[in-house]
């Protein structure tokens, strides 16, 4: 079976975890310091009311409590250790993933507590999560079963080839809205089946239970293995496979397609739901009512309030994800888009989506720092790119883990044309941002093709967003207005939205309208159609050069 067929999961101290401040770090700090010596705040003779929200991304989680107004009051962020077994291989450690999450929970309600608050005073929170990364673990012991195998890994391609000349094949995009890749949970199931005993056992012994990130917190924080949830929310199971997109329910079909007939599948309960999912089982929050649950992109569509169908993010993090509000029925792409779920609140009909995933954004700006030492920081990629006027040439594909919407090219790895002896790092990071900027000016083309509608403006959130160089480099790409708001926390903040709807904090979403919508900035493009064409144009060029570097045909154990 190779060296991934017996691999055991670490249990790890979290001594490889690096605890930081949030994005809106130095203004969160600064307001507890000063609301240290202030008491809680009556409004209309009651305490003031908190949401709060879990944000488990692919590289770090937080734990942020918000106002009424959308204005985060505490927060704490910890970076975990990413794992890179093989080429083309990203795992995670599931309990350092839970770890992280409550030392974040510990921190950001000391911060909270230590402004005069309490526990009663945070009426829900909610959760928001990397999508598609896989854990399974023994039902009867709640022990993981392997490491999480992580959205962007690509161990599943010769699987995924395999699976394309299965007959049905053709069906799966219409059932479930997305393309075979190697990017949902279905193939990393099914990989895990293949190659790891430990989970061919507990299938054998009916002790297989199954979920993404968000199940595997929920299942914990509310219990565990004594009496833990083992639920999922639409916009969740919408990235597996196995959930028909029209009826929000698992597809017979699909099950047995992909082979996971016996599997414990998370029961699929609404995004906003004030009893779905339980309580806090201990630690600072115990007994804290969890009742949202969304997916990280759907959760900052949430949380950019992009309500009416027509409205679109984009959120720049570890990768980038393009989401577009389709309303009530789901509309499935003829141009290389996801449909996706984008939310689904209980008492409302569920919303749907069209979404363009980039699998490399942030990670590239990581790549540069850990891999290359272009840089100390992520945050210097403007200011080190801003230093010449345009890449001298250079096309960076940052194919890292194949190519993803609308090209769907996982046989491509990363690639860079154009360096000459005239090339220096400067160039090499702009062509970095570009990268991304690029690719969502594709995703944004495919869109409007989709939809017949074209878009004239583009909410923004997410690391990157935090550059005003990157933020400035989008809008002339794209030619096409980029806004972006003050607080980009907006991954949590919807999650938050979705634990204060199921609480009754918000009864409608016309409430929201002023949420978030302070002192937002607006980068207008400043180049003309005809160079923005030929951009481009060479950046396509680019990407077919890019073709054919991961050989499909290799062997499993050339693989492992």
């Amino acid at each position: 079976m190779g060296s991934g067929s017996s691999k055991p999961v670490k249990n790890t101290s979290g001594n490889s975890r690096r605890s930081l401040h949030t994005a809106s770090s130095q203004s969160t700090t600064a307001t507890s310091k000063r609301r240290s010596i202030v008491p809680p705040r009556l409004k209309n003779g009651e305490r003031e009311a908190f949401t709060a929200a879990i944000d488990q991304g692919t590289t770090s989680s937080r734990f942020l409590i918000f106002d009424g107004s959308g204005t985060p009051r505490a927060g704490h962020q910890v970076e975990f250790e990413q794992l890179y077994p093989h080429s083309g291989w990203v795992e995670h450690d599931p309990y350092e993933i839970l770890n992280s999450v409550n030392e974040c929970i510990e921190n950001a309600t000391k911060m909270f507590f230590d402004q005069g608050y309490g526990v009663g005073d945070i009426k829900a929170l909610g959760i928001t999560n990397q999508r598609e990364t896989t854990v399974v673990w023994d039902t009867e012991t709640g022990k993981p079963l392997y490491n999480a195998i992580v959205w962007p890994d690509t161990r599943t391609s010769k699987l995924v080839h395999e699976l394309r000349r299965k007959g049905g094949s053709e069906k799966l995009q219409q059932l479930c809205g997305l393309p075979l890749s190697t990017y949902p949970s279905s193939v990393k199931l099914m990989w895990m089946l293949r190659h790891v005993p430990a989970v061919q056992s507990a299938l054998k012994k009916d002790r297989l239970s199954f979920g993404t990130v968000d199940t595997w917190l929920l299942y914990n924080l509310t219990g565990g293995v004594k009496n833990g949830l083992h639920v999922t929310d639409p916009t969740n199971a919408s990235r597996t496979m196995f959930c028909n997109i029209n009826t929000l329910e698992y597809d017979d079909f699909l099950i047995d397609w992909f082979g996971v007939r016996g599997v414990k599948l998370p029961k699929i309960v609404p995004s906003s739901d004030p009893d779905a999912y339980g309580s806090i089982s201990d630690g600072a929050l115990a007994g804290t009512k969890i009742a949202g649950c969304l997916g990280d992109q759907s959760a900052a569509l949430v949380g950019q309030c992009a309500f009416t169908p027509g409205m679109a993010k984009n959120t720049y993090g570890t990768g980038c994800f393009l989401l577009y509000n389709t309303g009530y029925e789901p509309v499935l792409s003829e141009n290389g888009l996801l449909t996706t779920v984008a939310y689904a609140f209980k008492g409302f009909k569920p919303v749907y989506a069209l979404e363009g995933s980039i699998a490399v954004a942030g990670s590239a700006v990581k790549f540069l720092r850990d891999n290359l030492g272009l840089i100390k920081e992520s945050g210097e990629i403007g200011e080190l790119a801003a230093k010449v006027p345009d890449t001298g040439g250079v096309v960076f594909v940052t194919a890292f883990s194949g190519l993803f919407a609308p090209y769907w090219i996982d046989d491509a790895q990363g690639t860079i044309f154009g360096i000459t002896q005239y090339t220096t790092k400067e160039h090499i990071a702009r062509a970095t941002i570009e990268a991304t900027c690029y690719q969502t000016k594709a995703i944004l083309t495919a869109m409007e093709k989709d939809s017949g509608t074209a878009l004239h403006a583009l909410a923004v959130d997410g690391g990157m967003s935090n550059s005003d160089v990157c933020m400035q480099l989008q809008a002339d790409i794209m030619g096409i207005d980029v806004d972006r708001p003050k607080m980009r926390e907006t991954t949590a903040l919807g999650a938050a939205i979705a634990a204060g709807f199921a609480v009754n904090m918000w009864k409608g979403f016309d409430e929201l309208k002023s949420v978030n919508r302070d002192d937002r900035k607006t980068f207008s493009p400043k180049t003309d159609e005809g160079t923005r064409e030929k951009w481009f144009n060479l950046w396509g060029k680019a990407v077919e050069r890019s073709r054919g570097w991961v050989d499909n045909d290799a062997a499993d154990e050339d693989l492992e």
